[in-house]
């Protein structure tokens, strides 16, 4: 799994012109899911993203997690993030999860986030999305489980 996480002020999702979901001061999750995912990895990018520390302390140091901050977290699937773009100029997505595998690992990395206590807010699966965020920072870390 691979996920892209941006410490944001705010962020929301807009889908057809309606807000579907918004958080505050938080984290903005972009997920891919693999052919070669599992549960496990899903689970371990759970954990990593819950304790991760990128807010800063008293001093300006990143030391503190999410959780830590009580912060909120918004997960959006993209498949896009396993795109191969080595060759040519056109991506290939052959290192992408077919859909039911994609759907039902992405639904179980939430779920694990979820039991965290934080709110926790999603994009719309297969949906074209309108993504707004205000980077804090800006603070953007690419990770991979």
């Amino acid at each position: 799994m691979k996920a892209l996480i941006q410490r944001v002020k705010k962020a929301s999702v807009t889908i057809d012109g309606q807000l579907y979901s918004s958080i505050g001061k938080g984290i903005l999750v972009f997920v891919g899911v693999e052919k070669t995912d599992e549960e496990l990895n899903a689970e371990k990018l759970a954990e990593k993203i819950l304790k991760l520390r990128i807010f800063e302390d008293e001093n300006e140091k990143m030391n503190f997690s999410v959780t830590d901050v009580k912060g909120e977290i918004l997960t959006v699937s993209q498949f896009t993030l396993c795109g191969d773009c080595k060759k040519g100029t056109r991506p290939s997505f052959d290192n992408s999860a077919p859909l039911d595998k994609a759907v039902k690992l992405y639904e179980y990395f939430v779920e694990k986030i979820k039991q965290s206590g934080l709110n926790t807010q999603t994009g719309k699966f297969r949906a074209m999305m309108d993504i707004e965020l205000i980077n804090d920072g800006p603070v953007t870390f690419w990770l991979e489980k």
